[in-house]
Formats: C-alpha cells, sequence, structure tokens
C-alpha cells in the first residue's frame, strides 16, 4: 500500500465486519486541485477508502495469509454527498461472501450519521510468489509491515 486513507480502525469483527474513520483535513494534497474554492474528498478516493476499509477485514479475518489485497470490482457505487475538510468519514464494511480467492462486500462511507457513499465492492488476494517464486521473501515483507501498521491503527478493546 502506497498510501493510507484510513487514519483509525475503530471497530473490528473478524470474517464479519469492520469500521474505520478518515478525518479529512485541509492538508491533504489533493484539495488544492479537487476543488479551488470548494474543497471536497474525490470520489475516487472515498472509493480507496472503502476497498482499503475492506482490505483490513480481509487481511485480519484470513490472519494476513496473502500479501496483496486488491479491488477487482465496484458495483452500485453512489456518491450522496461530499466530504468536506474538518469532516470525518466513517468506513464500514461488511462480509457478503468469502470464497477463495475474492471476497465480496457491502461498503458504505458515512459523516456524523449521513450516507456519503456506498458501493458492492469484490477485493480478489493473492500472493507474489504464486507468480513467481523468487518473491517469497517480498510477500513476508509486505505481510509484516501491514501487521505493523494494523497495530498503529487499531487498538482492540481490553476485556472488562
Amino acid at each position: 500500500m502506497k498510501f493510507s486513507l484510513i487514519d483509525r480502525i475503530v471497530d473490528l469483527e473478524p470474517n464479519a465486519r469492520i469500521v474505520a474513520i478518515k478525518n479529512l483535513s485541509l492538508a491533504e494534497e489533493y484539495l488544492a486541485d479537487h476543488f479551488p474554492g470548494f474543497p471536497v474528498m474525490p470520489g475516487v478516493l472515498m472509493l480507496e477508502a472503502m476497498t482499503q476499509t475492506g482490505a483490513w477485514l480481509i487481511r485480519v479475518s484470513e490472519d494476513f495469509q496473502h500479501s496483496v489485497v486488491v479491488l477487482r470490482e465496484a458495483k452500485n457505487v453512489k456518491y450522496v454527498n461530499f466530504v468536506e475538510p474538518g469532516q470525518t468519514l466513517m468506513l464500514t464494511c461488511e462480509i457478503a461472501e468469502h470464497g477463495p480467492r475474492e471476497t465480496k462486500l457491502k461498503a458504505t462511507g458515512t459523516v456524523n450519521g449521513e450516507q456519503v457513499v456506498s458501493a458492492r465492492l469484490v477485493l480478489e488476494r493473492y500472493n507474489l510468489s504464486e507468480e513467481d517464486p523468487t518473491q517469497t521473501m517480498v510477500d513476508e515483507a509486505i505481510r509484516r509491515n501491514m501487521r505493523e501498521l494494523l497495530a498503529v491503527m487499531y487498538k482492540p478493546p481490553v476485556p472488562a
């Protein structure tokens, strides 16, 4: 993952659902161009944030079995409203179907409880070494880095 659009994971139920947040700041570089005088989060980045949220759910659900999780298909993408600087985009993904190579997810994004985006996503997962066995160490490094990043982004609740 070259960049992260997820600031924090606030709820995580492996094999079921995840809730993550993105705090939109005026410091985001892309807001200077999208749009001058009316900065809003581009729709494609809302979709990417939902994809990244779903990818975390898959990684945790499979105990980081695959190094790569990518968007294969986005269906019924609906943009309802804008996300502006100072707002928090709450992203929820729920597993609809989990197959051997693909996972179908229902994804939504809300701001202050109001839906701003929704989609049905299909995410594919694999290891680089499946195509090129010399990439085994790269797969291991990616999985290690993803585990480290998860430890920063998600603090599981302490049982009472």
